[in-house]
């Protein structure tokens, strides 16, 4: 299996840049892992909430395909502890599936069209992080959940 993360606009921030870097890095020595960066919109000024989230989510629905799994990481989504998170990845590998792929929508979230193409939605946290910061912290949960999977010693209970 693939698990891909997609992510609405690149960053320009050095340590955010080093920490998906170390971890994808790390991931890779478990499962395949891709990073799709897509670029940000242009002009958004004049682009209402709306307008924005369907023009992303045209973006989005670009790189998925009828036989991928489509995690949204989403607000709304459902809270997992990484042991649990561990364990729902476990369930999907154990599935067939060929492709897994998350998204981090941009600022203002996800289009209806993405939200009906959906298959779950994850929520990271209540807190609200931007969608830069959420890239580490979610690659890093994807490390924690092999290494539990693993029974290696990265994850302390």
């Amino acid at each position: 299996m693939t698990i891909k993360l997609i992510a609405i606009g690149k960053t320009d921030h050095k340590a955010i840049i080093a920490l998906v870097d170390e971890y994808s890095k790390r991931l890779n020595f478990y499962i395949r892992f891709e990073l799709e960066i897509i670029p940000d919109l242009k002009h958004t000024k004049s682009l209402s909430e709306v307008l924005q989230k369907e023009k992303e989510g045209e973006l989005i629905l670009k790189n998925i395909i009828p036989s991928d799994d489509l995690i949204l990481l989403d607000e709304r989504g459902k809270s997992y502890s990484s042991v649990d998170f561990s364990e729902y990845l476990q369930k999907k590998m154990n599935s067939g599936l060929k492709q897994l792929i998350f998204v981090i929508g941009g600022p203002y979230g996800f289009s209806d069209e993405v939200y009906s193409r959906a298959n779950g939605k994850i929520s990271i946290s209540k807190m609200t992080f931007s969608h830069q910061m959420i890239r580490p912290f979610f690659i890093e949960q994807l490390y924690r959940a092999m290494t539990i999977l693993r029974n290696e010693p990265y994850h302390h209970q």
